[in-house]
């Protein structure tokens, strides 16, 4: 394996490359269309997974609200798409956060926003894998007749090795190729969504038959009433959580056919896809279940894992239900996957660019993949999910809530590199005003009070699982702990290996006036 489109050992080692710095990495260039883009997404925010794994932590905070929260969680990022979509169009990089605010705001910030990411892919790639033992042993115990089946997924060493065997799993087949199959993705991806849909649709159908139903209401969709502002914060960190994903897309830039153009089409198209089925499946869930404490109501603690185990047979039939394990078990693997997309393209740029060790700009000759960058991913999210599931019995809950943390902030930082970035030509014409000023600038700053809040609350335990540690909630450790930990490291890292932090490989620069783009435009 060797650094590709370094030439050198070393990518700390580079001189000024002016504005030619962004490198040639050895990616398979022209791979990804629109539609491929947007599946690919999708399949990383996997909604089956996240639709699972969130509801419970939305529901405890907001109860009715849930449908508002999702929409107040779908503004900031589709505010921040636009910024994601300008940025890539001109500077088009697998780095992608990274890049963009080193260019705008310089190393320093720039390694802090590329740390965030490969954060947040850790904690999601451990809570996928977490989602796939569940409904793993799930699955089999409704083929086998054997309810005690079901039960191991809640023995933590038995719990563990599957979760760092599928992982394993996971690492091997993406380090061989950007994706096993686009028509492998095409089919998990469509699969799991007819079956949310079908699920949705028979909840709706079926709600006004069961005692716990509840009668359609627009009031949910209001987020001005019936919610205080620390329980709308934590609900809509959740929501925030629920759409994380979509920006993979943009990591594939350099692997796009049109790099300008297609990733930021494939962004849009596969978040608005998502709010869409997050909000009919929202609904659904609530007119059948309702937001009670107990039985199958959406605020009973022992479902707030795992939401639809105690709906899915009452809702679908024997078996229509396990048509809905196998579905979410198959958005897990699937985004399991592409999962390690972000991880391992942000990793290899910041190799390339000496942010990070070399050795993680290495490409496989014939994959074209940063292999060595995904089995770190690996290794990392195994170690990563086995502390924290022996720190916390129901982990699940601290770090979805910790990932909120780790979105907003670098997410944030990425709108707000575009704003700065783009800073000649804000005013140049309309088109500028709106997409490269004013929803990048809105959508950080929503994200900017949401991850002060968010760090806030986070202090108390009750605020995530109830688990803590010197009286200090998981959650605080685990999000707003770790980026701390990712300050000591850069540090660290500019004493051995200076050059990225002096300018050297990846410039700070303001893109330059397009005034002939701008004049069509």
């Amino acid at each position: 394996m060797t650094t590709a489109g370094t030439g050198r050992e070393d990518p700390g080692d580079a001189t000024p490359a002016g504005e030619t710095d962004i490198v040639d990495k050895g990616l398979a260039q022209g791979s990804i269309g629109t539609l491929a883009g947007a599946i690919l997404g999708i399949s990383t925010v996997a909604p089956g997974y996240t639709l699972t794994a969130s509801i419970g932590l939305i529901v405890a905070s907001v109860g009715l609200k849930m449908p508002a929260i999702f929409i107040a969680g779908f503004i900031p990022m589709f505010l921040t798409a636009y910024a994601y979509r300008e940025l890539n169009s001109r500077v088009p990089d697998c780095g992608a956060s990274f890049t963009w605010s080193t260019k705008a705001f310089g190393p320093y910030i720039g390694w802090m926003c590329g740390w965030g990411m490969v954060l947040a892919t850790i904690i999601v790639l451990s809570n996928l894998a977490a989602i796939a033992v569940d409904y793993f042993y799930l699955f089999l115990a409704q083929v086998t007749g054997k309810e005690s089946l079901a039960d191991l997924a809640a023995n933590k060493p038995v719990n563990i090795a599957t979760t760092l065997l599928f992982l394993v799993v996971a690492t091997v087949i993406a380090g061989r190729g950007i994706t096993t199959s686009a028509k492998v993705q095409y089919a998990l991806v469509g699969f799991q969504m007819v079956v949310l849909v079908t699920f949705a649709v028979t909840a709706i159908v079926r709600s006004g038959g069961v005692p716990t139903g509840l009668s359609f209401s627009l009031d949910w969709f209001n987020p001005f009433t019936g919610i205080t502002i620390a329980a709308f914060v934590v609900g809509l960190t959740g929501s925030i959580f629920a759409f994380w994903g979509w920006d993979t897309c943009l990591t594939l830039g350099e692997e796009s056919k049109d790099p300008t153009k297609v990733p930021g089409r494939a962004g849009l198209l596969a978040v608005v896809s998502i709010l869409i089925t997050y909000l009919l499946v929202a609904v659904a869930v609530m007119m059948y279940a309702g937001v009670g404490t107990e039985g199958v109501g959406l605020g009973n603690p022992d479902n707030s894992e795992n939401v639809f185990r105690p709906l899915a047979t009452p809702v679908l039939g024997e078996a229509g239900g396990l048509l809905l394990f196998l579905a979410i078990f198959a958005s897990s693997i699937a985004s399991l996957q592409t999962t390690f997309l972000p991880a391992a393209r942000t990793m290899l740029a910041m190799g390339s660019y000496g942010a990070f060790p070399a050795k993680l700009a290495a490409i496989h000759p014939r994959y074209l993949v940063p292999t060595y960058a995904t089995v770190v991913s690996g290794i990392v999210t195994g170690v990563f999910y086995a502390v924290v599931k022996l720190l916390s019995d129901r982990a699940l809950l601290d770090t979805i809530a910790a990932l909120g943390i780790m979105i907003c902030w670098y997410y944030g930082i990425t709108a707000f590199a575009c704003v700065w970035f783009f800073r000649r030509e804000l005013f140049t014409g309309p088109h500028n005003i709106v997409y490269k000023f004013l929803f990048p600038l809105l959508g950080g700053t929503i994200l900017a009070v949401v991850f002060v809040i968010s760090v806030q609350e986070s202090l108390d335990p009750e605020n995530g699982s109830g688990s803590s540690l010197f009286g200090i909630g998981l959650v605080f450790y685990i999000g707003f702990g770790l980026l701390l930990l990712g300050a000591v490291l850069m540090l660290i890292r500019r004493a051995t290996h200076p050059a990225f932090f002096r300018g050297e490989t990846l410039r700070r620069t303001t893109a330059p006036v397009d005034v002939d783009k701008e004049t069509l435009q």
